[in-house]
């Protein structure tokens, strides 16, 4: 559309690959000040790769001095030795794991919750953008496998890297020139590890896009389960579900098949390595140049200069798996609202509720404009309603008024409060919305009803029913407000639910009612009720009323109506009527001729 300004859509910042390091430095950001914990795990660490030293060690002495000069009388302190050297490996093997795990789970426990709280303080157009059951993998399955590696995988790489360079060291230290031929497979095993990670890793990321496929479908066929029932279709979403198990299953294979090549390799090279030894240790011995004893050890030293990396090579799936989580989690982490509350933004007091639309224009999407330089008005402590048709763009005006999304174009004021300028808790805080999708969360009927007021007493919960004409059926369930009302409010009819989302409404004492398709779901015995329940709600407030059924608004005090984003008609209900244009169409068609003499129902400011 010509002039019409394109929404700016805010992607996710993506990581760089390879970010294993920020991945660590934002780990050790969680866990800074958990220094006694670090302390002891550092100390532990050391201990054990200096313990290491020790059983070669006896080892060589045992070979080289007690077996030639015959000495019994030594053998039981080489054993305590040995026996007193593996319980202190195991008592600083036990307090570093510890230590490594407390810590780490410190640092999970933080992510997990600057996950879940950034995700709450994303604008609703990022939620319409992605699907729940990825965003709950994120928050679940990726978060569990950076909970491996900072458990047992940060531990065993910080470990393995201080015992290796001890032990290269020391070995440099006993022969040079053996040591330097043995390092020269590393640089082989770097490289091959190179090559390797960076595949391993796109596969993980792949199976963690497999997991959410897999928890996207859980959570829309459990949530819609009375619709499979309803239309037969549990073969055919079992099958789905097979279809998306099968890809998890290959995603899984193929990183599988990456390793089961990646680490043979590694076991070739350090078999290289251990035949390089036999076989020049040997000549040196042969030689006069080592003792017995002497190549024992070094053997004992190249076990533990090899066991890291053989270590690494295994961990290497806990990292690259952990790398492939945390660019999905920091995706989210780095996304930005659409909807950002300045620094200062005011803090409203009670307001008027006097909502003023200045020229503006939105669109969910550039191509398709929804409201173009539109105007409207709710007058303080008078009920605005809105009629038209589907796809008129009425939800819409109540998806800005609550700044669920904010306009391309234009200004949308509050007592003459723009409203980017006020905090969005304040607004909406403001506000009591009741729609046709009653949101109910499984929990008590009291849970339900407090909802938003959690500090409101029992007589303030009760009294709340009274006025929302729901009092008398929750009375009639053996455990009254205690009552179990079961996920979304499945064990309630639709009027019992809508009844709970007024009392509710009425508990939060807003100064700005919206309704939106309120009764329009509903059996005109229910409908009544609920009438009755609205007009405690609406009085001396203000109010907009979004119907489809005229009966509901034709003693609102202005109606507006909308077609294809503009307002074409607005007036009271008798002098649209007397216009002989739109409103007059929909309301013949609602009201056939032998019909209008039937009492409207009350939607209205105080019912007076």
């Amino acid at each position: 559309m010509n002039g019409f300004p394109h929404r700016m859509r805010v992607e996710s910042v993506k990581p760089k690959r390879g970010s294993i390091w920020s991945m660590y430095k934002r780990m050790f950001f969680h866990v800074r000040g958990q220094w006694k914990l670090l302390l002891i795990a550092a100390i532990s660490i050391i201990a054990v790769s200096l313990l290491e030293f020790v059983i070669p060690q006896l080892s060589q002495y045992t070979i080289d001095r007690l077996i030639p000069n015959k000495r019994y009388d030594l053998l039981i302190w080489i054993a305590l030795g040995v026996l007193v050297t593996a319980l202190l490996l195991a008592l600083f093997n036990y307090l570093s794991g510890i230590a490594m795990a407390s810590v780490g789970q410190k640092a999970v426990y933080d992510l997990r919750n600057q996950l879940y709280s950034h995700l709450q303080s994303l604008d609703i157009g990022f939620f319409d953008r992605n699907r729940t059951g990825d965003l709950m993998s994120r928050v679940t399955s990726d978060v569990g496998m950076l909970q491996q590696l900072v458990s047992s995988g940060m531990m065993s790489i910080v470990t393995d890297t201080f015992t290796f360079a001890a032990v290269a060291i020391y070995m440099l230290w006993m022969d040079w020139q053996l040591t330097l031929i043995i390092l020269a497979t590393f640089p082989f095993m770097i490289l091959t590890t190179r090559f390797f990670s960076k595949r391993i890793r796109a596969a993980f990321k792949k199976i963690q896009q497999s997991v959410a496929e897999v928890t996207n479908h859980l959570q829309d066929t459990l949530s819609s389960i009375r619709l499979m029932k309803a239309f037969s279709t549990e073969q055919y979403e079992t099958e789905r579900f097979a279809d998306r198990s099968s890809a998890n299953r290959q995603a899984n294979l193929d990183a599988v098949k990456l390793r089961a090549i990646y680490e043979p390799i590694i076991d070739m090279l350090n078999f290289a390595g251990l035949a390089i030894v036999l076989i020049l240790g040997a000549k040196h011995v042969m030689d006069g140049g080592l003792t017995v004893g002497t190549i024992v050890a070094f053997l004992a030293y190249l076990r533990l200069l090899q066991n890291p990396i053989r270590r690494f090579s295994r961990t290497l799936n806990t990292v690259q798996q952990s790398a492939a989580a945390y660019e999905r989690i920091v995706e989210i982490l780095e996304t930005k609202s659409q909807v950002m509350e300045k620094a200062n933004a005011l803090e409203l007091g009670r307001v008027q509720g006097h909502v003023v639309f200045h020229d503006v224009s939105f669109a969910y999407q550039p191509e398709v404009p929804v409201l173009e330089h539109f105007d409207f008005e709710l007058l303080p402590g008078k009920v605005t309603a809105i009629v038209g048709a589907s796809g008129a763009g009425k939800s819409t005006i109540t998806h800005l008024i609550t700044r669920f999304y904010d306009p391309q174009q234009g200004m949308i004021t509050i007592d003459g409060h723009p409203l980017p300028d006020i905090q969005l808790q304040s607004l909406r805080r403001q506000m009591g919305i009741v729609s046709q999708d009653v949101a109910l969360l499984n929990g008590t009927i009291r849970d339900n009803i407090s909802y938003g007021t959690p500090h409101a007493t029992d007589a303030e919960i009760e009294a709340a029913a009274h006025a929302a004409n729901a009092h008398t059926f929750i009375t009639s369930f053996p455990l009254g407000y205690e009552a179990q009302i079961g996920e979304r409010g499945v064990k309630l009819s639709g009027g019992q639910k809508q009844r709970i989302s007024i009392a509710r409404a009425i508990l939060k004492d807003p100064r700005l009612i919206i309704l939106d398709e309120a009764t329009s779901a509903l059996d005109t015995e229910s409908e009544k009720a609920i009438q009755d329940a609205l007009v405690h709600l609406l009085e001396d407030r203000t109010s907009l009323v979004i119907a489809h059924r005229l009966s509901t608004i034709q003693r609102a005090d202005r109606i507006y109506v909308l077609d294809q984003g503009k307002i074409i008609e607005a007036g009271t209900h008798d002098s649209l009527l007397a216009q002989q244009g739109k409103y007059k169409q929909l309301y013949e068609l609602q009201f056939p001729q032998k019909l209008r003499d039937i009492p409207a129902g009350v939607v209205t400011r105080g019912m007076k």
